[in-house]
């Protein structure tokens, strides 16, 4: 029988403290795939990740991303929109108040109970 390699998935902590291995402790590559048993094209691949992920990390706290700002905007929309409706419903209650006062004063007139 052949043995079949499983796949290892490694968390994002994981995957972070093998690179910090190279970057900090300054442990070649090659070292830390071969004690992790990772495919050095794999550490690459989440080098590479790192990198492009960077400016998300160093911008915390300082501006919105895209996705922040376009929430904003779509919430913005949604309470105008909500006060639009509420303007509504008031200008409705107001008239419903109105018919019920000339119903009411109507069916006294007329010596209704």
């Amino acid at each position: 029988m052949t043995k079949t390699k499983t796949k290892t998935h490694r968390t994002p902590e994981q995957k972070a403290a093998l690179l910090k291995e190279h970057y900090v402790d300054k442990k070649p590559i090659s070292a830390i795939c071969e004690a992790s048993n990772v495919q050095p094209s794999l550490f690459y691949c989440w080098q590479k990740q790192l990198f492009e992920n960077a400016p998300l990390a160093l911008n915390v706290g300082k501006k919105a991303t895209n996705r922040e700002r376009e929430l904003e905007v779509e919430i913005a929309s949604l309470k105008a929109s909500l006060a639009e409706k509420e303007s509504a419903l008031a200008r409705k209650d107001g008239v419903i108040a109105v018919i019920s006062e000339e119903f009411a004063t109507l069916k006294k007139g007329r010596g209704a109970p």
